[in-house]
């Protein structure tokens, strides 16, 4: 929708609601100038439905290769109902140098994934 202006002294006009009425219990979406009086009562529905392509997203970690090679250590799986207490892990410095590494993990029972500072 185009940017719409006030025709008495030009000015952007703004969407607000306008006061509630029987016909239109929640009020009615109208343009408004802020500096006059003037309104504009929008009587049908402004809206594009555009749909959104999904970008594709490559691998960083290595895909279903990822913990092919990685130690495992005894940690306590988050899923809900999930026994696991091993998990493949392999740790990553994604943040400063001053930080500690971060720690990627896998419950070798479910396959959930998580990860610890």
């Amino acid at each position: 929708m185009p940017l719409t202006f006030c025709p008495n002294c030009s000015n952007a006009l703004t969407v607000s609601r306008a006061e509630p009425s029987s016909q239109y219990p929640l009020g009615i979406n109208r343009f408004e100038c802020r500096t006059c009086p003037y309104q504009y009562v929008l009587d049908r529905a402004y809206f594009e439905d555009t749909p959104m392509k999904q970008k594709e997203v490559e691998e960083v970690f290595g895909g279903k290769e990822e913990f092919k090679n990685a130690d495992s250590m005894a940690a306590q799986c988050p899923a809900e109902g999930c026994p696991g207490d091993r998990a493949y892990f392999f740790q990553l410095q994604i943040r400063s140098a001053d930080e500690p590494m971060t720690t990627f993990l896998k419950c070798t029972t479910c396959g959930t994934r998580w990860r610890e500072n």
